[in-house]
């Protein structure tokens, strides 16, 4: 038996390597033959950099940024020293979990911090980095990182601009004269399922705004400051990208992504999959076992069981999900690729107490897993 693991972390619970490792060891307990192979997941979201470099004996970084609102924080991002590629998760600079519930505020905060992330990388000498770029508390259409990177924005009176989205209502002049060359050497890719235009009613402000902190009228007031900044950009960039799936993708950095550096979108959990050589992996295995936090309608939306399933379909090899519940309409998994779903809790239990007891729940739903399997394989 080949049994393929590869499954995103369990939110507030488990990361993907620690599922995986669970998985495994249920498995084990009917099957301490078969071979499993481990190769823990993510979508672009947070845990990514960890699935990565687990998977590829990579190398974790640290470096010191600005936050959202300006205070220090301590960032990791992943490095792959064979191919000179960085992995960049934008959240763990200027992530929503970096600001308290009353601190936050899409008006002032800032992606500075992720365009030090990536200047980090450069001097690593990256020739491709991947921007992981779910979890943002930012509205700022990418400027604050492109500052960071030597970009210059400033107002009627030749001041630079300060943070933040609101700030960017009154750009007058952006400057490209100190950005950083190095960037134009390098591949980049972002990591994302997000689609959305940087404006308008399904963009960054009104789609994402109000959980950074914006109220009605701030929404209204960020959408127009995005919009004057693309009309800003694109007077000194070949291209206007405002309208491209994407460009709304945390606050609007896909946007400065997409214009300023030339970034590829790719769906989060092909990246990683691409990364961590899934595809090899799955190549003549007899089962693969996926799963996540919550399996419902939303994972549809290329989230890790989703990728992973479709590549196991082109293989014809079946896939199981493991999840921390069972949402609404994860039933439409059938028709992508998923054979079978279940849910970690045995009986009544409250999300605190499934959360502590992930590992063995995890355990035991495997070894359920496999004894069916094996019962079913002796009777067929």
């Amino acid at each position: 038996m080949k049994i393929i693991i590869a499954p995103d972390s369990f939110k507030d619970s488990l990361s993907a390597e620690g599922v995986a490792q669970a998985i495994a060891e249920g498995l084990a307990q009917v099957w301490p033959d078969a071979q499993l192979i481990q190769c823990p997941m993510a979508d672009g979201g947070e845990g990514t950099v960890d699935s990565v470099l687990a998977a590829c004996n990579g190398e974790l970084r640290h470096h010191s940024v600005r936050g959202p609102l300006g205070a220090a924080v301590d960032a990791h991002w992943g490095w792959l020293a064979d191919s000179h590629t960085a992995i960049i998760e934008m959240a763990e600079a200027s992530g929503l979990q970096l600001v308290p519930p009353g601190q936050r505020d899409a008006c002032k905060t800032t992606t500075y911090g992720t365009g030090e992330l990536i200047r980090a990388a450069l001097d690593a000498g990256a020739q491709r980095i991947i921007l992981a770029i779910g979890g943002s508390a930012t509205n700022d259409g990418g400027a604050g990182a492109m500052q960071a990177l030597g970009a210059q924005l400033f107002d009627a009176e030749h001041q630079a601009l300060p943070a933040g989205g609101l700030a960017l209502a009154r750009l007058a002049q952006i400057s490209l004269e100190h950005l950083d060359p190095r960037l134009a050497q390098v591949r980049f890719e972002i990591a994302a399922d997000v689609n959305n235009p940087l404006c308008g009613p399904h963009g960054a402000s009104a789609i994402f705004g109000p959980q950074k902190g914006a109220n009605p009228e701030q929404v209204q007031l960020l959408d127009a400051a995005l919009r004057h900044f693309a009309d800003h950009c694109a007077k000194v960039l070949p291209k206007d990208v405002r309208d491209e799936p994407g460009s709304g993708a945390a606050g609007g950095l896909g946007f400065a992504a997409k214009a300023f550096l030339g970034a590829q979108f790719r769906a989060g959990v092909e990246v990683v999959a691409e990364l961590v050589g899934l595809d090899a992996a799955v190549r003549g295995a007899d089962l693969v076992i996926t799963g996540e936090g919550r399996f419902d309608a939303q994972t549809l939306r290329g989230k890790t069981p989703f990728g992973v399933a479709r590549i196991a379909q082109q293989h014809n090899v079946p896939v199981i999900v493991i999840a921390g519940t069972l949402g609404e309409g994860y039933e439409q998994m059938y028709a992508h690729g998923v054979d079978a779903a279940f849910a970690l809790p045995s009986g009544p239990m409250s999300l605190e107490q499934a959360c502590s007891e992930a590992p063995r729940l995890l355990r035991e739903r495997a070894s359920d897993i496999a004894r069916v399997w094996r019962l079913a394989s002796s009777k067929g």
